[in-house]
């Protein structure tokens, strides 16, 4: 099979010939019809995920048909459309994953930039009818952590006002879409007036640019005070995310791009009673609630590009510089 292997941190993945997977007991083949990238990818390239372990084939999210399977797995899986979840080994509490055990498909095991994908089947998932290949292998991870942040961290309800910082990339989305599926007002920010227009042509209220200065004065004027915050960048600007913060607030980050959190003024969080948390990835009964918001607002992630297997570098560093508006997806095997 065709896979893209990573043999060194800060080397190019390069197009090889490996031999097609075997499943073990419990464990499915998936041969792939789409994959997409994640900035894991990018990360895991570069060497700065704990536990490296190299060569290996990067790639969290999926999408295919079930090809074999191994001892004790249900034989009714074989020929089913399937998408993938990758988060592997969370654990039995549903609030934290288990740090011993929990690992994310792409590194240290296999993943996706392939032709072919060995997965334990109990991550196996039907593929939601209404969505393409493409849109398929797009949702896993990024539509995993944007339910999490929202649902079980940001507890959010029908009617609250949410805030969702760095429109463009995947999870951002899947935070807007299904922020608007569930009948709240959402804003954004962006240091691009593009990603702003096509954020609010999915449905946003409005935006900002956080290059603005004061960008949080204006948004407070124009939008009043948030329930929900959503979070990838943190940084020196995370405070002005407290400002924008209502009465009983939560905010919500799961990233930490613009590095550590600095100039937050307490008293701005303990009086208004904010709850300030981290979220990752997700649970299993969390992927499963996911699939179903999609399945029952026919909600279709949003697109960037779509390259093919063999051009996985020049996507590689679209993802690294941020210019997309969406997924970034590999057609690995349509």
């Amino acid at each position: 099979m065709k896979a893209a292997v990573l043999e060194a941190t800060y080397t190019p993945l390069r197009l090889t010939d490996l031999p097609e997977p075997v499943a073990g007991p419990g464990e499915a083949i998936v041969q792939l019809k789409a994959a997409a990238l994640n900035h894991r990818d990018v990360w895991v390239q570069k060497g700065l995920y704990p536990g490296m372990k190299l060569p290996v084939t990067p790639g969290s999210d999926g999408a295919g048909i079930v090809h074999a399977v191994g001892e004790g797995v249900d034989h009714t899986w074989l020929g089913r459309e399937v998408i993938l979840n990758p988060s592997l080994g969370w654990g039995n509490n549903p609030a934290h994953y288990n740090p011993k055990t929990f690992r994310i498909l792409g590194m240290p095991e296999d993943g996706t930039f392939a032709e072919f994908v060995r997965i334990d089947a109990a991550h196996l998932h039907n593929k939601p009818a209404h969505l393409s290949w493409t849109e398929a292998a797009a949702l896993p991870l990024a539509g995993l952590t944007a339910y999490r942040a929202l649902f079980s961290r940001g507890k959010l309800r029908e009617g609250d006002k949410v805030l969702i910082s760095g429109v463009g990339g995947g999870v951002a989305l899947f935070a807007l879409q299904f922020a608007l599926a569930h009948g709240c007002d959402v804003y954004v920010t962006s240091g691009s007036d593009e990603k702003i227009s096509r954020a609010v042509a999915l449905g946003a209220k409005d935006g900002i640019s956080y290059r603005l200065p004061q960008w949080q004065k204006e948004l407070g004027t124009k939008a009043g005070l948030f329930n929900v915050i959503i979070d990838s960048a943190a940084g020196p600007g995370f405070s002005k995310l407290v400002d924008v913060a209502g009465f009983g607030g939560r905010i919500v980050m799961y990233g930490g791009t613009l590095g550590n959190l600095t100039d937050i003024v307490p008293a701005k969080v303990f009086f208004k009673q904010l709850d300030i948390m981290g979220t990752t990835m997700g649970t299993p009964e969390e992927f499963h609630a996911m699939l179903r918001l999609v399945e029952e607002k026919q909600i279709r992630p949003v697109i960037d590009s779509v390259y093919s297997l063999e051009e996985i570098e020049p996507a590689l560093r679209k993802m690294e510089e941020s210019r997309q508006f969406g997924k970034i997806v590999l057609e690995t095997g349509l």
